[in-house]
């Protein structure tokens, strides 16, 4: 036991060994480990069952939880703030009978944790096309260009305008 004379906690070291815990030091051979595919197939479980039980929420609170885990019995949400964690708990009964009905009726137990969510990666912006204004207005650059790279380079940034856009107008 460590009691430390300036602090008002005390640190209590136990002498028994963790029976989860290998009796090598060191990480674990890859073939000790769970295979990658079953870990794929157990998050994508998850987040199906992630979104079906935050389609019963309203979106606000759905967006601001989410699906953690779902372990001996217990289901596990993560909320970004308390005031989102006391929110989820007032739909504690109807997330708790939807995942037994997912699951199986194993889910006795609803528990929220407050934590950062983690961040979805934004959808990638798609490029617009380039007008066919300036489309023409780089062709026609490139024609006063001597230089033949430079030419082409105009040419093919030209080249990148849309075929809708291209068209006249009638």
């Amino acid at each position: 036991m460590f009691i430390d004379a300036d602090a008002e906690f005390v640190f209590v070291m136990s002498p028994r060994r963790n029976p989860l815990r290998a009796s090598t030091a060191g990480p674990k051979p890859a073939l000790e480990c769970v295979a990658l595919d079953a870990l794929a197939d157990r998050a994508r479980a998850l987040d199906a069952l992630d979104e079906r039980l935050r389609a019963l929420m309203p979106a606000a609170v759905a967006r601001e939880t989410r699906l953690a885990d779902v372990r001996n019995g217990r289901l596990v949400f993560l909320a970004s703030s308390p005031t989102w964690a006391s929110r989820i708990r007032l739909y504690q009964a109807a997330l708790l009978a939807e995942a037994r009905t997912a699951l199986g009726g194993t889910v006795e137990r609803f528990a929220v944790k407050v934590a950062p969510l983690p961040a979805v990666p934004p959808e990638p912006a798609k490029p617009k096309p380039l007008s066919a204004a300036t489309a023409r207005h780089l062709q026609a650059a490139a024609k006063t260009i001597s230089d033949p790279e430079i030419r082409a380079l105009y040419l093919k940034l030209a080249s990148f305008a849309s075929d809708d856009s291209l068209q006249e107008p009638e």
